[in-house]
């Protein structure tokens, strides 16, 4: 917790500061009330303590300008003339407690350790709120008959404690396929804890992931639990696993042997209950082929793999996704109608950015409601669109051939002239690096008039 401390008393100021930072907390101290207002202008704070008797303005203008400032702030004032109206007013302008002096370094330490569970049960009655709102606002959306089966396939392993390795495209919905195997647990009731391994490096990654002790290096000023101590009686979910350095990979092994978590810095293993599900955008088995990621993580991992299709593969689903994004976007609005050639072009598109694409879509179609219907994408050509472009190519090569021999001629000219090109006009090497025959080939290129009359070949 970050604190600010005003206490005009030196020998006071310097004893509370020692005793605040030995015990981990990040103390800003200050000996006037003028100072302590510039301090609460520039940074926020958890905490204030201050003396109710300063020079050139009371503690009660710090508790008021604190609150003003902050008000999930928490105010403790410290006086030694306490009388009942004093104290009185401080707690009606917000003041959390006061302390009478003198008082023991013990008591203030206390009472920062109730503040500290205080605000760890305010956050977690956030997160939980949060939680069920994600679980409220995301739901997986799909009536094809490949979304029907990854949906009876989620209510089947869902109450199981089995590892998952959800595999899948960017932005075809991996995190919200983990968030409705949680839904679906026995473990609905503990937290479901997400983590990116693309989105942090990797000195901060091994922190946030298997957390830190108090001291274990330059900063870390008090115990951080990990996502995975954190995740205990819940879900863990690791997404883009792919982007886990190897030197981790060796931690989270061991962690999902022994169900066991060492921080960073300590010496002592601490127990851990937590299902795992993991996300990958790509061929993990063929990063293990290649060396990228280690194979016995992987078979630990890939005990029940689930596909999630991209949105190319389910076009049927689009318009309820249509319907469902608009309806999301226009806040009770009256939404608006897509006309038939519109709809015709999004199914049409092959959306490579998959649902979150089409989410993004919706939201721009949204904001500029007045040319809804003349959206231009950027636009990628669609699988059928390539197909009908390839042949449309050989059907030109063909049409301008005249006939079977003609066309075989032409490719075995084009073969043979790289060949001679990567063996500098040497016809033995060419032969060799076409694995033919020397005689096969020079009868090729007198047939093919690559020698003049005096059957000389440069």
């Amino acid at each position: 917790m970050k604190i600010l401390l005003i206490e005009d008393e030196k020998i006071s100021r310097i004893i509370l500061n020692d005793t605040l930072t030995k015990e981990g907390y990040e103390v800003t101290p200050c000996e006037t009330g003028l100072k302590g207002l510039e301090h609460l202008d520039s940074n926020k704070f958890d905490v204030v303590i201050t003396d109710l008797r300063l020079p050139s303005m009371n503690g009660i203008d710090i508790v008021k300008a604190a609150k003003e400032k902050n008000k999930d702030c928490t105010v403790i004032v410290i006086t030694a003339y306490a009388t009942v109206e004093t104290a009185v007013a401080a707690l009606k302008l917000g003041a959390y407690d006061y302390l009478t002096k003198p008082f023991s370094p013990d008591k203030l330490l206390s009472m920062l350790k109730n503040i500290r569970q205080l605000n760890d049960v305010i956050t977690e009655n956030m997160r939980l709120r949060n939680r069920i709102q994600r679980y409220e606002n995301h739901t997986i959306i799909g009536n094809s008959l490949i979304m029907q089966k990854l949906m009876t396939t989620l209510r089947s392993v869902a109450p199981t404690d089995h590892t998952i390795l959800i595999e899948g495209e960017s932005g075809t919905g991996k995190e919200l396929v983990a968030l409705t195997l949680h839904r679906f647990s026995e473990r609905n009731n503990g937290p479901f804890i997400a983590v990116n391994c693309a989105s942090l490096p990797e000195t901060l990654l091994e922190s946030e992931l298997f957390g830190h002790e108090k001291g274990a290096f330059t900063g870390a000023l008090r115990r951080h639990k990990g996502y995975i101590e954190r995740a205990h009686g819940g879900t863990l979910f690791i997404d883009d696993i792919d982007d886990l350095p190897f030197r981790l990979q060796v931690k989270l092994i061991r962690v999902l042997q022994e169900r066991e978590v060492q921080p960073i810095g300590g010496s002592i293993n601490i127990p851990v209950d937590f299902r795992v599900i993991c996300a990958t955008k790509v061929n993990l088995f063929q990063m293990v082929k290649e060396g990228k990621f280690r194979e016995d993580l992987y078979y630990r991992l890939n005990i029940i793999p689930i596909t999630v299709p991209p949105l190319r593969d389910r076009k049927e689903d689009l318009p309820i996704l249509i319907d469902h994004f608009i309806e999301k976007y226009q806040k009770g609005k009256t939404p608006p109608k897509l006309s038939t050639r519109q709809l015709d072009k999004m199914m049409d598109y092959d959306w490579p950015g998959n649902v979150r694409e089409l989410e993004n879509v919706i939201q721009r179609m949204l904001a500029l409601p007045y040319d809804i219907n003349n959206y231009h994408f950027d636009w990628v050509p669609t699988t059928a669109e390539k197909a009908d472009a390839e042949a449309e190519k050989k059907d030109d090569e063909f049409e301008a051939i005249q006939s079977f021999d003609a066309y075989i001629q032409s490719r075995e000219r084009e073969i043979i002239d790289w060949a001679l090109d990567k063996s500098h006009n040497n016809i033995s090497n060419a032969a060799r690096l076409l694995q033919l025959p020397r005689s096969t080939l020079h009868s090729k290129m007198e047939k093919l008039n690559y020698f003049d009359e005096k059957g000389e070949y440069e």
